[in-house]
């Protein structure tokens, strides 16, 4: 057996062992399809918004843009080396009524806002016209108690509808035993198309708890 010397030893298993989740600091624009991620404003006021005393959980909200992510194939791209200006307040503060806060905003153009290579204007204009495409089930919004219900019939509600949407273009997450947040895999025109497997990957709870708007 060859021996390699003890850093070049540590530099491969680093190397082998390290994920592919995200690359820091890429060249904005340089991507293959966003992630359109929208969050149950509930889910996420119970599990740190409310403690937080943040507004957005003084408002009767239930499914907000979390955020719209270039995506790779495998793994993203994060806190691109963008020459962009960033975003005003005013430009940010325009966001919340569909992001929820202001600081939402903020953070998602600088960590994914960056990397689409587009005006923070403009990308701000994608986002809601994505966000404004997808048909969220009304159904959900009508819920007027605690339910817990499998995770598959809240994608189920999200592709009935959508008509033309197949399952592997969303996927559904939870945290903490709660239903969190619906993810649609979108082409840089803003159609739908398949999620790269690290991404479709769907929340298999079958009592997945889910608190009604308020």
């Amino acid at each position: 057996m060859r021996w390699l010397p003890i850093p070049l030893f540590f530099a491969a298993c680093l190397a082998a062992c390290a994920p592919a989740a995200r690359a820091d600091g890429e060249r904005p624009g340089e991507f293959d399809y966003y992630v359109l991620s929208l969050s149950w404003s509930p889910t996420w006021c119970a599990l740190g918004g409310e403690a937080k005393k943040s507004p957005q959980c003084d408002r009767d909200l239930g499914w907000v843009l979390h955020g719209l992510w270039p995506q790779y194939h495998r793994g993203y791209p994060s806190y691109c080396a963008s020459p962009a200006r960033p975003p005003s307040r005013a430009e940010t503060a325009a966001m919340a009524d569909i992001m929820g806060t202001q600081g939402l905003a903020w953070y998602q153009w600088k960590k994914h806002g960056v990397c689409a290579g587009l005006s923070a204007q403009d990308y701000f204009a994608l986002a809601r016209r994505a966000f404004a495409a997808v048909n969220r089930p009304e159904v959900l919004r009508r819920l007027d108690a605690p339910v817990t219900l499998p995770a598959q019939v809240v994608e189920d509600a999200f592709l009935e509808a959508n008509p033309g949407w197949q399952p592997d273009m969303l996927t559904i997450t939870c945290q903490s035993g709660r239903i969190q947040e619906a993810r649609l895999c979108l082409s840089k025109d803003l159609e739908p198309v398949p999620c790269g497997q690290d991404v479709v990957k769907d929340c298999r709870l079958k009592n997945a708890l889910l608190d009604p708007i308020r």
